[in-house]
Parts: structure tokens; C-alpha cells; sequence
């Protein structure tokens, strides 16, 4: 059945956030964002970038939110609480206590979603009303499939960062089998430009628990949600591949805030 609610993995440290960019022009708010490593809270065009997130999400058809948050998370429940509580939206804190990685931040929520089909996506991208609301009306697990070539030349991602993107295989019906992570350069070569790409925005039943549950740790030492869903397909569950095109908008770094900036200019928010 489809689904009104979507999780929001938003507790990433910042890493690269955090690092120093001297080519990046940032207002004194967002030079104070960028050293708190808070991406859903850098100001573009004057409003958080979460904040453009959560409108498409309501554009979408989405009315419950959860934002996966850590324990300290004042700042955040100040903004959704008191300066800009949503009309459109129920938005709900869900906290991770460590920050183990994507699929531990998603089973933080198992009891959040009450057995329901959700959506998953990450807080620092921007994906497009069209492409959730079409995921949202799946009866049955699925992703978004991106093409190579048009992530590169729609979204302000350049090429050897989506070269590092994970690639999605497909059967004959459209139903994921594998997940490459940081494709070897002969694999991207032989895919070419329209090799699917994962953005990690998924549509999710509760079966993905117990793989987020059983998941190893990865070899950065996190629990990986991608390296969960293929768990999860390797033990049957089958997921469908939505082809989908258009930008996909990422706030990684400082770098990216003018960027982004210049593109949502006139964009209209409303939560």
C-alpha cells in the first residue's frame, strides 16, 4: 500500500561540513552552521535547507515526518516547535543515540513507524516532489533509479563525486539484485552515462528492520543502510526500481551553500 510518512536521516556528524574551505563565501550564520556541522540548519536563501527538504516532502503527499536527530537537539526543535512550525506536516523527533550509521539510524525509528511502509531519504539532499510522491504510491519496497549522466549535468553533484556513487543492477522486470558501492572505474567505464545510480531515498516495509538488525559493520565501521537492503534482497524481499530524472540537490560542504543558494532563488517553501 502506499504511504504518508517518511523518515529523514538528519544526525549526520558534518564531517565535511566542518572542513575548512577558503574559496567558500558563507554569511556569519552559515560559517556558524558549517563549524556546528549542521546541514539541515544551513541557511539558504535565508531558510534552513531542511526546511526545502520538508516542503517537497509535503508537496509529495507526505504528512507525518520523523527527523532522526541526536540526543542534543535543541536547535532543531526550537525552529520546527516555535519559529516555523508546520501546517502541512506532523514532525516528530526521533532520536539515534550514536551516530553507528544509516541503518542504525533507521531501525532508532522501527518503533516510530508502526508497522507502516515509509519513505527513507538523507537531510543533506534535495530530491524532487515527483520522484517522492511516485515512490510514496508504491504497494512494495522500491528506490529511485538516477541516471549517471543526468545526475551530473541537472544537479550540482560533479562527476567524480557521483563516480563514487553506488550503482543499482535491475532484472528484466525492474527489480533490484545488487548494490555497488564505490564502483571500480572498469564497472563505471562498461555502465557508461545511463547506469542507475542510488540516492539513497527509499521506500521501505517493516521487513527492513531486521535487516538493519542484522547487518555487519561495513568497512568503515558502521552499520550501512544500502549494505542492509541488500541483505534484505538476498533473503527475498524484492525491491522495484523506479526510473527517475532531475536534479538531486546535495548540501555536503561548504562549498556547496552558494551553489544552492543560486538554485532555490524564488523557490517557494511552505511546510
Amino acid at each position: 500500500m502506499s504511504t504518508s510518512q517518511a523518515l529523514v536521516l538528519a544526525r549526520g556528524l558534518g564531517t565535511r561540513m566542518r572542513a575548512a574551505d577558503p574559496q567558500a563565501e558563507l554569511t556569519p550564520e552559515q560559517q556558524r552552521a558549517a563549524a556546528a556541522g549542521s546541514k539541515a540548519m544551513m541557511p539558504i536563501g535565508g531558510r534552513p535547507f531542511l526546511d526545502y527538504l520538508l516542503s517537497a516532502v509535503a508537496d509529495a503527499g507526505i504528512r507525518r515526518v520523523g527527523l532522526v536527530v541526536a540526543p542534543a537537539h535543541e536547535t532543531l526543535a526550537y525552529h520546527y516547535r516555535v519559529v516555523a512550525p508546520p501546517v502541512r506536516l506532523e514532525i516528530d523527533f526521533v532520536v539515534q543515540s550514536e551516530p553507528r550509521g544509516t541503518a542504525d539510524a533507521v531501525l532508532a525509528a522501527e518503533a516510530w513507524t508502526g508497522d507502516e511502509p515509509l519513505l527513507v531519504m538523507n537531510g543533506d539532499n534535495l530530491y524532487a516532489a515527483d520522484v517522492l510522491r511516485e515512490l510514496a504510491a508504491l504497494d512494495e519496497p522500491g528506490l529511485p533509479g538516477f541516471h549517471r549522466g543526468d545526475l551530473v549535468t541537472s544537479s550540482n553533484i560533479p562527476d567524480h563525486r557521483v563516480a563514487s556513487f553506488a550503482l543499482i543492477e535491475t532484472d528484466d522486470h525492474g527489480y533490484l539484485t545488487g548494490i555497488i558501492e564505490k564502483p571500480p572505474a572498469d564497472r563505471l567505464a562498461r555502465a557508461g552515462a545511463d547506469a542507475l545510480v542510488s540516492m539513497n531515498v527509499w521506500r521501505f516495509d517493516a521487513g527492513i528492520f531486521q535487516a538493519c538488525r542484522d547487518v555487519p559493520l561495513s568497512t568503515r565501521g558502521e552499520l550501512e543502510l544500502p549494505e542492509a537492503v541488500a541483505l534484505a534482497v538476498a533473503r527475498g524481499t524484492t525491491f522495484r526500481v523506479v526510473p527517475a530524472a532531475g536534479a538531486v540537490l546535495d548540501l555536503s560542504s561548504r562549498g556547496d551553500a552558494a551553489v544552492l543558494a543560486a538554485r532555490l532563488e524564488g523557490v517557494v517553501v511552505q511546510l
